[in-house]
């Protein structure tokens, strides 16, 4: 596969290599006295230099002859150094953050490349939200390659979004510059039963010659994750069992290991590796969404390398499943991903192999982080007019938009409720007795239960879904937020309707974001005026306004880890058991609609 994100392209510098390599010519940068983490042979090597020119790699070894009177010369002083890392799968828009931002804050941390599917900022604003995307990576050194959003919306039918994606957009966005692939397919029942506009994606896929990353999230290992590899999908980040990772890469696939700001699948099913004796080249460390007080205080890739290592991983080979390992299920494995001869010369340093923590990072050659800050300048950003002013609710939001009446004349009724699991993706369906006032079925906190409502937010419809959730622990005041995978509608949960109505009406006002009020007031504002998902504020200011949104939560009674990625994925309609749109409860085993209430 061609590579448009390094400096040079291989063809053009390939003599000036030979040259630097030789002696002939003198390198641009010169590393002396290294310990190499070579992931092409899961090795450490001993008082390593490497030669640089033109943003590559020329020689590993002996490099004195290397050096020239104009050569930079860093004595890494028996550091370790590796490859740059590389996150298979994430979506910057769940950092609240612009691009450009994001790579403020994660090229420190170790991180020179990702690959992005915006298929968030895709649901809201369509192909021009993925083309601001891309543009606004362009003024970092930071190498965004972005896959084309698949599933827009993400379950056909079960709810409205801001656009849609099919094989015609599909086919002209694998024509522009950025673009590696397809982003998660998370339409897998579509694909099993051979639905034509998604194997039609897929088509425009492979006859770019580009890559098709997955969305496998049943716990299925027989005919129909057979079925899904064979449609050509290379990879899958929704596995949360040890058996679907061994599976997955029994047949073949790349199992990306999540380990984000609020999904900690991979201490669950790294044990595919630590307790098996398996070739572990299809295993990949990724974060999918991240936060920005995340990324702050605990860092990116390095932080989840850090974690699995604990968990048990050899350190090298956790180096390798964000290195060598996501470059080549993205096959770009011939030009980065390791520190070797005529590769990119994306490289990373720190000192002690079992506690990574990253003191300088080089890409392209360039020193571009040292000691957790920038060494070179990223522009402002510059996200085009239509990306603002996507809150089109249509008709007012009162207290009264909340009721939901009751089926009958009891005191209680029975109704299906959506149990969260904390830390995970997946959810349970409840059915639970719910009391009647004065004809309207209401929140019970006693039980742990709210309210809840999704409207429509992209085309003024009118539509809306209300049901009941459980397990927030929320003893008062409601939440609202915009960001409400996939198709990001307004998203409101609560004790009582007047809060409620406040949320909403608060996010409608300001152009989207996240709001947490209590008692009649707005205890935490976090405004995302980016599509609804995203500021273009630094990330520090992000963080401390999700860092003040956390502390209102708690106020509220919440009692679980980043709470409001969870509320996020509620009107998720791809992952089990239940969710809820803005068309209404889905049962995702069977994929159809719910009755709210259950007849006896």
């Amino acid at each position: 596969m061609l590579n448009k994100f390094c400096k040079k392209p291989l063809y053009e510098v390939t003599r000036t290599l030979a040259k630097v390599a030789m002696g002939a010519e003198k390198a641009d940068l010169v590393i002396k006295n290294a310990r190499l983490v070579n992931v092409c042979t899961c090795e450490i090597q001993e008082r390593i230099d490497v030669a640089i020119a033109e943003g590559r790699i020329a020689l590993v070894g002996d490099a004195d002859h290397c050096i020239g009177g104009k050569t930079k010369v860093i004595n890494a002083a028996g550091q370790y150094i590796a490859p740059g890392f590389m996150d298979a799968h994430i979506h910057v828009e769940s950092s609240m953050i612009s691009v450009g931002e994001y790579a403020r804050a994660v090229v420190p941390h170790g991180t020179t490349g990702i690959f992005m599917d915006p298929h968030e900022i895709c649901n809201v604003c369509g192909p021009e939200g993925v083309k601001a995307m891309i543009d606004d990576a362009k003024r970092s050194p930071l190498k965004a390659m972005s896959n084309v959003p698949s599933c827009v919306p993400a379950v056909a039918g079960f709810e409205d979004t801001g656009s849609h994606i099919g094989p015609d957009e599909v086919r002209e966005m694998m024509t522009w510059d950025g673009v590696m692939g397809l982003g998660e397919m998370m339409s897998f029942p579509n694909v099993l039963g051979a639905e034509e506009n998604i194997h039609g994606e897929l088509a425009e896929t492979l006859k770019a010659d580009q890559v098709i990353t997955g969305h496998y999230s049943v716990p299925d290992t027989g005919a129909g994750l057979n079925a899904y590899i064979a449609s050509g999908i290379r990879c899958c980040h929704e596995s949360t069992r040890a058996e679907d990772v061994l599976e997955k890469m029994r047949r073949g696939m790349y199992a990306l290991m999540r380990y984000g700001s609020a999904w900690h699948d991979m201490p669950v099913i790294i044990r595919a590796i630590l307790d098996n004796q398996i070739d572990d080249r299809f295993a990949c460390l990724i974060s999918d969404d991240t936060h920005p007080d995340t990324l702050i205080n605990e860092g990116h890739l390095d932080h989840i390398v850090r974690c699995a290592i604990r968990e048990g991983l050899d350190p090298v080979k956790a180096i390798q499943y964000v290195t060598i390992n996501p470059a080549t299920c993205f096959r770009m494995d011939h030009e980065m991903g390791s520190i070797a001869p005529g590769k990119c010369a994306d490289i990373v340093f720190f000192s002690d192999l079992n506690d990574i923590r990253i003191t300088r990072t080089i890409i392209d050659g360039e020193v571009v982080a040292e000691n957790g800050a920038m060494t070179v300048k990223i522009g402002q950003s510059r996200f085009p007019a239509s990306v603002y002013d996507t809150m089109h609710v249509g008709h007012p939001v009162t207290a009264e938009s909340f009721r939901i009446d009751a089926p009958d004349g009891g005191d209680t009724v029975k109704a299906r409720v959506i149990e969260i699991i904390p830390n995970r993706v997946g959810n349970y369906e409840r059915i639970l007795d719910l009391k009647v006032k004065d004809g309207a079925v209401e929140a019970d906190p006693g039980q742990d239960v709210m309210k809840m409502a999704v409207f429509e937010r992209h085309h003024a419809t009118g539509t809306k879904g209300v049901g009941f959730v459980k397990g927030f622990g929320f003893k008062k005041g409601a939440m609202a937020q915009t960001v409400a995978h996939d198709a990001h509608n307004l998203l409101v949960a609560g004790t009582n309707d007047e809060d409620m109505a406040l949320a909403a009406n608060t996010l409608i006002e300001c152009g989207g974001g996240m709001c947490a009020a209590a008692d009649g007031k707005v205890l935490a504002l976090v405004p995302l005026p980016i599509a609804g998902l995203m500021n273009d504020l630094p990330v520090e200011q992000m963080a401390k306004l999700v860092n003040d949104l956390s502390i209102a939560w708690k106020e509220m009674g919440c009692v679980i880890n980043s709470p409001y990625m969870t509320m996020a994925l509620i009107p998720l309609a791809c992952l089990p058991e239940l969710r809820l749109t803005n068309r209404g409860l889905v049962d995702c085993r069977t994929f159809s609609f719910a009755e709210l209430f259950v007849q006896e």
